[in-house]
């Protein structure tokens, strides 16, 4: 039983005790022996700050002197048998007993809310009961009661000079930005026009990381499974969308037997109907790929968040567009969070904001919600001169990992009937920073610029219109 496997670990396991006897309650334990038995273990352990003997306990028990015989007899056979393996795993007991405490919490607090509901408790009503209810859901071994700004110096100075776990790009800026691709626990943004290319950044993107051998996961709510599919086909095998219907079987399956010797990775898409399925369909998810194909995804691509539901809000005549979009921002960077995992997706632009050649966050459609959760976002921009160049431009909007103007924009060479983006000349990134076409257009840049016109920020020569 359970609670033999703890009383004997609260004996013979100094690690253990320390960890589980802040969370031990009598009330936890049925059995009158065990739960006499726990009192003077916790006592011992509070008193002498260490573990009782089963001589020690002997004697404890021995000056109860409200115990019959029987009682007595049953106390001292439980500790002489408490016996222990050296062996186990301590982390699976502290995971057990910890649900142990919970089970037992549930059962005593819904026990205690029936007694409530008879009228049995009289310094109660039944208003007690979801305070009852509650406190026993709340019932977590979670040790961490806060971060000692003296005492943990040294934790936090490992800390900064720990290499974060991150999912890299293949693209040079973006790993620059980004300090080296995107870590767990995140959940970045990708925000573009109709048409500008969010779907085949995500695409580009999921190929590399399974050629970089790692597992990815790829939601599409828009498009089916086999056109995602065919965008990184093409993209991994450097023909376009067009050839890809031309070449002969054979050469197919050689092609697909060289990527497959190239990597160790993997790549699964998943295709929901359109604003259909959430969080809470994710989560199952990737808790049937675990238990069904034993996949465990490095990064999820979702395509795109916009067309996502809320698993905790229902779209209505009450819940406005900021608030909704707003909570399905939230749920999947809760989700990132839970499975310790970096999420990517995408938003659109709203109609300003896609004649707008130089992108701000005042841009997202629907919600500003979503780029106050997000840890990272940014814009790809496309115009007729970058079209012409084969070029994206990308401006950073929210980067939780440095800063945003290091720097602001890039641009990023693409081959859009390949699907493949790739990084371009630095005379590129020069010209870039040197063309005066691209201007901020958003209102702020029109009232900054205003604001310079008459003077307030500079100041006109008197015979030409240039800067002072």
């Amino acid at each position: 039983m359970i609670e033999d496997t703890i009383l004997a670990g609260l004996v013979h396991n100094d690690e253990y005790a320390r960890k589980v006897i802040p969370f031990l309650k009598e009330e936890y334990f049925d059995d009158f022996n065990e739960k006499e038995v726990f009192n003077q273990i916790q006592k011992y352990i509070t008193k002498y700050n260490g573990l009782p003997t089963a001589e020690a306990l002997g004697i404890a028990i021995g000056k109860i002197d409200t115990l019959n015989d029987d009682q007595y007899t049953g106390m001292i056979a439980l500790v002489n048998n408490l016996k222990y393996d050296s062996k186990t795993d301590i982390d699976w007991i502290v995971d057990e007993t910890e649900k142990f405490c919970q089970d037992r919490s549930i059962y005593n607090a819904v026990r205690q809310a029936i007694l409530v509901l008879d009228g049995k408790v009289k310094d109660r009503d039944r208003g007690s009961i979801p305070d009852l209810l509650s406190t026993a859901l709340g019932v977590s071994f979670d040790s961490n009661i806060g971060h000692d700004f003296i005492e943990d110096s040294l934790s936090r100075y490992d800390f900064y000079h720990h290499l974060e776990e991150r999912v890299p790009f293949d693209l040079e800026y973006f790993n620059r930005i980004t300090k080296g691709g995107l870590p767990n626990k995140s959940l970045s943004v990708c925000l573009a026009g109709t048409g500008v290319g969010k779907t085949m950044f995500m695409t580009h993107c999921a190929a590399a990381n399974l050629m970089q051998g790692k597992r990815v996961l790829y939601i599409t709510n828009e498009m089916a499974e086999e056109r995602i599919a065919e965008r990184i086909d093409a993209n991994l095998m450097d023909i376009t969308i067009d050839e890809l219907g031309q070449i002969p079987k054979q050469d197919f399956i050689s092609r697909m037997d060289r990527i497959k010797a190239r990597t160790t990775g993997n790549l699964l898409i998943k295709e929901y109907p359109t604003a259909s399925a959430g969080a809470a369909h994710f989560r199952h998810l990737l808790n049937e790929l675990k238990l069904k194909k034993k996949f465990k995804p490095d990064i999820i691509y979702i395509d795109y968040l916009n067309i996502c539901v809320s698993s905790r809000l229902k779209m209505g005549s009450n819940v406005n567009s900021y608030t909704y979009i707003k909570a399905i921002a939230e749920e999947l960077r809760g989700l990132a969070v839970e499975f310790k995992l970096p999420i990517m997706t995408a938003t659109q632009t709203t109609r300003s904001g896609f004649s707008n050649s130089d992108v701000g966050l005042e841009d997202t459609s629907e919600s500003f919600g979503l780029p106050a959760t997000a840890d990272f976002m940014f814009a790809l921009v496309s115009t007729e001169e970058l079209e012409e160049l084969g070029q994206l431009m990308v401006k950073q909007l929210k980067n939780r990992w440095g800063a945003i103007d290091n720097p602001r924009r890039f641009v990023i060479g693409v081959e859009r009937a390949k699907m493949k983006l790739y990084d371009t000349e630095q005379t590129s990134q020069d010209d870039l920073m040197e063309d005066k076409s691209v201007m901020d257009d958003t209102k702020f840049g029109e009232r900054q610029y205003e604001d310079e016109r008459k003077g307030v920020f500079g100041k006109f020569k008197k015979d030409t219109s240039e800067w002072t």
